[in-house]
């Protein structure tokens, strides 16, 4: 996995100590769910995202090298992708953890986005 893709870049506004569980996030295009776990693992650093409506009964999970800015006053997160994107992505099933295999296979989708 590139360490790009799966760590937050230095400066998005992530502090580890800090829970993002409930943020707002929005792809470049619009609103695409809330935060609902996150893990900040070195090297293995991503976001799970409830869609809601959205795409109904589905979350995505977004690498951290995906989040532009995090903003823990008005609770947002800001992901460089588009909705469109996000949608195209390997489907994820909530699981406790995620397999590597998944992981792989996502990497491989949005790596050539970086």
């Amino acid at each position: 996995m590139s360490e790009q893709l799966w760590n937050h870049h230095p400066d998005n506004g992530d502090l580890a100590d800090r829970d993002i569980i409930g943020y707002t996030v929005q792809a470049t295009d619009g609103k695409i769910g809330k935060v609902d776990r996150h893990s900040a693992e070195v090297d293995a650093a991503y976001l799970v995202v409830d869609t809601g409506p959205w795409i109904f009964g589905r979350q995505v999970l977004l690498p951290a090298g995906t989040v532009l800015r995090i903003d823990h006053e008005e609770r947002t997160v800001l992901v460089g992708r588009s909705k469109d994107e996000i949608k195209g992505a390997p489907e994820f099933v909530s699981e406790h953890e995620v397999p590597a295999d998944y992981l792989d296979s996502l990497g491989t989708y949005y790596r050539p986005m970086i």
